[in-house]
């Protein structure tokens, strides 16, 4: 079970460097111009939106593969090392800490180096789409830099295809289902990452910070510590949920309450319509939960304490 939870720590690791490398200075403002090429035209709105959304899953399929490749190379070339295992992982957290100095303070020009794929013509199927993603994940994208070359370095150290594979797919998610989001809710996104744009420092910075802790969690081979602390938490969690009592419904209550008020709330503070079906739709839903759950028909907090349970094979 500990050796699980270290694979889910890193996992968990791998995902938000895979949002941050979204929220990126460098990705974040190309989006529009990812899509809008992938996208090409189509007769139609609804044609348009279903051919932008097929192509950009695609587009993500292509430099999943190529991250994923990346990994199993790193990989087998970190098996050949096993014999000196704690020093490469001791390495490999040094180089991930160097890294996210570089992210602060920018003094390694060569890591920010990237071999740029101009396609001329717009991929015109999903498959030439996937071949753009392929490009991408080469060596279009400046985070094939300091956030997914620390992936990578954990990856390797792993000392496991499997994980190593099991890892960069975890970035890509994190990378990629905001990617797919931004192709879903186009129009929205335009105006969102438009106002981003003023936060690009800060979002700079806390990548920097991720990495720093990251290598040190790597080179102090503390991620058993981590481990400690998460089996604590959801043992301390399964307690609350099974003891029942006033507090195990009503706080999953106020949670779904919370969802159900914040989006009209927000659209009432912008001065808009709350007159959208998915608004009414969506804060419908959550409302029925919310009364379920408060009267005791619902018992979300020992739901999740039931499929932890079973999880951990109790």
């Amino acid at each position: 079970y500990p050796r699980y939870m270290n694979d889910k720590i890193s996992i968990f690791v791998a995902f938000g460097a895979g949002l941050l490398s979204f929220l990126s200075p460098c990705v974040l403002p190309l989006i529009p111009s990812y899509l809008s090429f992938i996208g090409g035209t189509a007769a139609g709105a609804n044609e348009r939106g279903r051919t932008l959304l097929a192509r950009t899953a695609g587009f993500i399929a292509g430099f999943s593969a190529v991250f994923i490749v990346m990994s199993l190379l790193f990989s087998g070339t970190f098996l050949l090392l096993s014999g000196v295992q704690r020093a490469v992982t001791s390495i490999a957290g040094l180089a991930v800490i160097l890294l996210g100095l570089n992210m602060l303070f920018d003094f390694l020009s060569f890591v920010n180096y990237e071999k740029r794929f101009h396609l001329k013509r717009r991929p015109q199927s999903v498959l030439g789409a996937a071949l753009a993603g392929a490009a991408f994940g080469a060596g279009w994208t400046p985070c094939v830099g300091p956030i997914l070359g620390s992936i990578l370095l954990m990856a390797g150290q792993s000392g496991a295809a499997a994980k190593a594979a099991l890892y960069l797919a975890a970035y890509s998610a994190g990378l990629g289902l905001p990617f797919l989001a931004a192709a879903v809710f186009f129009d929205r996104f335009l105006a969102g990452a438009a106002k981003l744009r003023s936060a690009m420092p800060l979002i700079q910075r806390l990548s920097g910070g991720f990495l720093i802790i990251t290598g040190a969690v790597m080179l102090l081979g503390r991620f058993q510590f981590l481990n400690i602390l998460f089996i604590k938490g959801e043992q301390a969690f399964i307690a609350w949920a099974q003891g029942g009592g006033l507090p195990a419904r009503l706080v999953p209550a106020l949670v779904f309450l919370c969802a159900a008020a914040l989006p009209p709330l927000i659209r009432l503070i912008r001065k808009r319509s709350l007159k959208s079906p998915a608004l009414l739709i969506g804060s419908g839903c959550w409302g029925l939960l919310t009364i379920i759950q408060a009267a005791g028909i619902l018992d979300s907090a020992g739901l999740v304490a039931g499929l932890l349970l079973y999880r951990q094979g109790v």
